[in-house]
């Protein structure tokens, strides 16, 4: 029995020695690897833009020639009225005078045609259209490319959050151990008379208190973690060296001071936007002007009565009887009633590229300001995260000092407890800034375009 439980011990031992072996150290741009390839959001943007671009194939399609071609069967009566009428659809006709005819009163018909229509001529409306569904393609690719650049920030938050909760986690642990030391000690002088018992009883509620926040953030690491993975899909990964990256203040992120540029897909997006509105107000505008097409058709027809009146009531001689037709021409084609309405349309299409200017002017305004804004704090958190690393380094050699003051009965565990809260909120304050810094750096980021500085050093 005891062999079987050593056994299954080990067995536990290796198990756990075997996740870990599996966990591997990512670094932020690694992750965005990893999200490019297998994030379903990106997949749908890059089916956007082949639907667009299928849209542009179609557009352009339409300055072929139409063909169209008919055959068709059909079995009734050819009686016959003197008179006109406007085809319409749902109409047919028939042809033939039963007074002359013989034979029987219904007869078999086929028909069938080609036809061939081309637009030479639509003063440059064919042009505009195909310029505006180029247009909007290249609107779904920026769109594309801001999704990106969103997409990115999202991810940095999501991993600075798992930095931060594991962080917290680590200091949460740390203080747990200081407390517990700090317990023992008590304890043990309690238990030798140099501390009333009461100490002992403060300093384990204490630490009871400090195990707690340790579950706590032990929680909110776990969830960190699940979140970052819905981006990634990577179940196991070894935070160990980017939290190290995480607290420790390294270079500075504005070196290269880069600008906000104006082919920004945030900035670009509504310049395309106003574009492609003009170019819809051009297409409504030509669409009010004539077209000119030349026509063409062959037509093959027939019939079951034949030249001298008699008439065949059989199908097969259906296909009798036949003749041949060609037809070619040129036809202008003008809509005026959708002159004005057209024209309103048009006027409407330039009202919003009007509002998509404006808004890119707006926009171009709130992310300059907002960049300044970005690099100002962050040339102050750094000083900040300079002085918190200092504090920290300082109350720990303080804790020390008053830990083995403590020990040797010189200080209360009043005293003592309190340079110890000093520390904690020394940690904390750093580890709260780091995440504030790193934060900062996704928003300048997500303003210039380019997370190389965080993909390089997070």
């Amino acid at each position: 029995m005891l062999k079987l439980v050593l056994s299954a011990l080990f067995g536990l031992t290796l198990a756990a020695h075997s996740v870990q072996g599996q966990q591997k150290s990512y670094t932020l741009g690694e992750l965005w690897l990893e999200v490019e390839k297998n994030y379903p959001g990106i997949q749908a943007k890059q089916s956007a833009i082949q639907s667009a671009e299928f849209n542009q194939k179609a557009v352009k399609s339409k300055a072929l020639p139409e063909a169209n071609i008919q055959f068709q069967n059909t079995y009734g009566t050819f009686e016959g009225n003197n008179g006109g009428f406007f085809p319409q659809p749902g109409f047919f006709n028939v042809s033939g005078n039963p007074a002359l005819s013989q034979g029987s009163s219904s007869a078999a018909n086929t028909f069938g045609s080609a036809t061939l229509e081309f637009e030479v001529f639509s003063f440059g409306r064919q042009k505009a259209e195909n310029h505006a569904a180029k247009t909007l393609t290249t609107q779904v690719y920026t769109e594309k490319e801001g999704y990106l650049i969103q997409l990115k920030k999202e991810l940095t938050q999501r991993f600075v959050a798992v930095l931060y909760a594991d962080s917290k986690l680590g200091w949460a642990e740390k203080n747990a151990t200081r407390l517990k030391d700090i317990y023992q000690t008590a304890a043990g002088l309690s238990k030798s008379g140099l501390s009333p018992s009461a100490d002992s009883l403060l300093a384990h509620a204490t630490y009871l208190q400090a195990l707690a926040g340790r579950d706590y953030w032990q929680g909110s690491t776990n969830s960190s973690i699940q979140k970052l993975e819905e981006l990634h899909g990577i179940q196991e990964i070894d935070f160990t060296n980017a939290v190290v990256k995480f607290l420790r203040l390294g270079p500075d992120s504005a070196a290269g001071y880069r600008q906000i540029d104006s082919a920004h897909p945030f900035i670009e997006y509504f310049t395309l936007k106003s574009d492609y509105y003009k170019l819809q107000s051009s297409v409504l505008k030509k669409n009010a002007l004539p077209s000119l097409k030349l026509l063409g058709g062959y037509a093959y027809r027939g019939t079951g009565i034949g030249a001298n009146g008699y008439v065949s009531g059989n199908w097969e001689d259906g296909f009798s009887n036949s003749t041949n037709n060609l037809l070619i021409g040129a036809g202008v084609t003008w809509n005026i009633t959708g002159l004005r309405t057209n024209k309103l349309k048009a006027d409407a299409m330039l009202m919003d590229s009007e509002h998509s200017i404006h808004r890119q002017k707006q926009q171009v305004q709130a992310m300059v300001k907002d960049l300044s804004a970005a690099r100002s704090f962050l040339t102050e958190q750094r000083k900040q995260l300079k002085k918190t690393q200092q504090a920290v380094k300082q109350a720990g050699e303080a804790y020390e000092m008053y830990m083995a003051r403590y020990r040797s009965g010189l200080i209360s565990l009043t005293e003592l407890l309190q340079i110890q809260v000093y520390l904690q909120q020394a940690e904390a304050d750093h580890v709260d800034a780091s995440r504030d810094y790193w934060l900062q750096v996704a928003g300048e980021a997500e303003l210039t375009a380019d997370f190389g500085f965080l993909f390089d050093n997070l």
